[in-house]
């Protein structure tokens, strides 16, 4: 009972804990509405940062193994130059192989299409020709009404050759001074906060970068080994384009979830129409193969280390970067997505020690990263 001289609260201690909760949960929700659109206003800086990232997170093992006989510039500067001779290589065997398959490609595609519209058509579908044809004058129509928003996007994509040029020059110079002084650059940052806060700051840095870099590499790993796979399936079973094929599931690999099985669905359509069905089953039988692999093999022996969140997470991650940023947000949702549970894991099993002017020393850190330091360069 409540004593005559003690009032009764005039809000419920579940409502104010409540409302506590919520206006501290609508100001990180803004906070983070004015960090997207400010980065949407930025957009060409930020690719260009986060492809120095990419670049950096591939040759910094490169890099450091230079620096063994080499200064540190005279490393970056020959890691640069196996990177452009690498890229050059590529894209030459990649021009010299494909040249003039990809209308090969997209006949045999249109052809698959046909085979399976022909399979509707029949028992037990029964679906009429002319839904088929009404579904393509529709599709056909939409293209027409749409002709001048697309050819003024091709025009603007066109005029564009300028800022992409402009982009991939700011990302390699961003690469330069990561792989130059990368190290130098975090700890010149970390001079405004205070001890111990730098501290944990510091630790989660590094977290940051480690599940970047092993997320980068790893999805590369994963995507050559996919394109070796279904590059080699296809070799055997005898389908034509096998290469245009296999570098069409490479790149499908990098957008997670929906990239790959899409450039596979298109495998199989392909050989549908140049091997008939039993071939077609064969490939996707091997995709289906190839899907468990990755999953239950790859996946968790190249990247258990750098992605550890769960698929849900990963669907709608990949469903909210592609609403937010198209492409490109569906590419990096899984890594910002990444990092972001790593640095939150790490800041939650880490705890300052209550002397403000505490040594590195005194914090508590189960997970070992602060005695990681120094951060790699």
């Amino acid at each position: 009972m409540t004593r005559p001289d003690q009032n009764p609260p005039l809000v419920p201690r579940g409502l104010a804990q409540a409302g506590a909760y919520a206006w501290r949960i609508l100001a990180v929700l803004a906070l983070a509405f004015v960090v997207l659109s400010v980065l949407g206003q930025l957009e060409l800086v930020v690719i260009a940062v986060f492809v120095g990232l990419i670049i950096t997170a591939l040759l910094s093992p490169i890099v450091s193994q230079f620096r063994r006989f080499l200064p540190r510039g005279l490393a970056v500067a020959l890691g640069l130059v196996v990177l452009v001779v690498v890229v050059a290589a590529v894209v030459a065997f990649i021009a010299g192989s494909v040249s003039g398959q990809w209308q090969s490609l997209a006949a045999q595609f249109g052809d698959g299409l046909g085979e399976i519209q022909r399979w509707f058509e029949g028992p037990p579908f029964n679906i009429e020709s002319a839904d088929f044809n009404q579904w393509l004058e529709t599709a056909r129509q939409w293209i027409v009404d749409n002709r001048g928003n697309l050819a003024a996007g091709v025009v603007g994509s066109a005029g564009r050759v300028l800022e992409v040029v402009a982009v991939l020059a700011l990302a390699v110079f961003c690469a330069v001074c990561f792989l130059g002084g990368g190290g130098g650059i975090w700890q010149w940052a970390l001079r405004a906060l205070p001890q111990p806060t730098k501290a944990r700051v510091d630790g989660a840095g590094l977290v940051a970068w480690r599940s970047f870099a092993g997320y980068t590499r790893g999805i590369i790993i994963v995507a050559a080994c996919n394109a070796v796979f279904v590059c080699v399936l296809l070799l055997i079973l005898g389908v034509p384009l096998a290469l245009p094929l296999s570098l069409i599931v490479f790149f499908g690999t990098f957008i997670p979830l929906i990239g790959a099985p899409i450039a596979m669905f298109i495998a199989v359509i392909v050989a549908l129409a140049a091997k008939g069905p039993v071939i077609a089953l064969i490939v996707l039988l091997g995709i289906a193969l190839l899907g468990q692999l990755e999953g239950h093999v790859l996946q968790p022996l190249v990247m258990s280390k750098a992605v550890n969140i769960h698929p849900l997470a990963v669907a709608l991650s990949v469903a909210a970067g592609t609403i937010l940023a198209g492409l490109f947000g569906a590419v990096i949702a899984v890594p910002v997505v990444s990092v972001c549970y790593g640095v939150a894991r790490f800041w939650n099993q880490t705890k300052p020690a209550d002397d403000p002017e505490a040594p590195l020393d005194a914090i508590v850190d189960p997970t070992g990263v602060l005695a990681a330091r120094p951060m790699p360069d």
